[in-house]
């Protein structure tokens, strides 16, 4: 089982991530790997096929669009949890203490510790233990973005939930349930965030 979670962890990681140069010539490789393990491939076979069939420059300004300039899809599993509160600091340094207790220096490549590619990656490269630890601490980050990928027929959401399934027990069935075992939304605090509820979000394309 672990190596299906290290290579479902690592394709997700990159299929999270901005889609450059680099990142579309892994696709091929990211297809080999998958097509290993049954039913793998399935999840991500629309976001592997977008990368090969959308010209660069438009995949990047739609990952930007969805990904990059709102919160709607935020990949910091802290934001959901904490928003951008005090407490988050604190999150974030058990984040950066968990990479610190690896053999192996871990490149945040100037992203916050909580960012999910790399959470993924290190999963997937580093410590397979220490990062599923770390998934499924922020399991309901996880499925609260996966409702938002959802919500607006991203194909990604599938990902996600591929993520999910490697973690103990049953995805929620809906937000109100997500909330419940999160315990609370992005909370508010001087800066301007207003609490999560779903029903205030807008509509795409509105």
């Amino acid at each position: 089982m672990s190596r299906r979670e290290q290579v479902v962890y690592l394709a997700a990681s990159w299929c999270l991530s901005y889609p450059d140069e680099d990142l579309i010539g892994k696709v091929p490789l990211m297809r080999a790997a998958l097509a290993e393990f049954r039913g793998a491939a399935a999840d991500f076979q629309e976001v592997l096929d977008a990368l090969e069939s959308t010209p660069p420059m438009e995949s990047q300004a739609q990952y930007v669009r969805e990904f990059d300039l709102g919160k709607r899809h935020a990949l910091h599993l802290s934001y959901w949890t904490d928003g951008d509160t005090r407490r988050r600091g604190e999150v974030l340094g058990n984040f950066k203490k968990t990479y610190r207790q690896s053999d192996i220096l871990v490149d945040t490549h100037g992203e916050l510790p909580d960012y999910l590619p790399m959470v993924l990656e290190y999963a997937a490269l580093v410590d397979l233990a220490a990062g599923r630890e770390l998934l499924t601490r922020f399991r309901a980050s996880l499925e609260m973005l996966r409702f938002g990928l959802l919500r607006d027929k991203l194909p990604h959401a599938r990902i996600v939930q591929a993520i999910c399934a490697t973690l103990p027990g049953k995805s929620p069935a809906d937000e109100q349930a997500v909330m419940r075992m999160a315990g609370y939304g992005p909370p508010t605090e001087a800066v301007g965030l207003d609490p999560y509820d779903p029903r205030l979000l807008p509509v795409k394309g509105a």
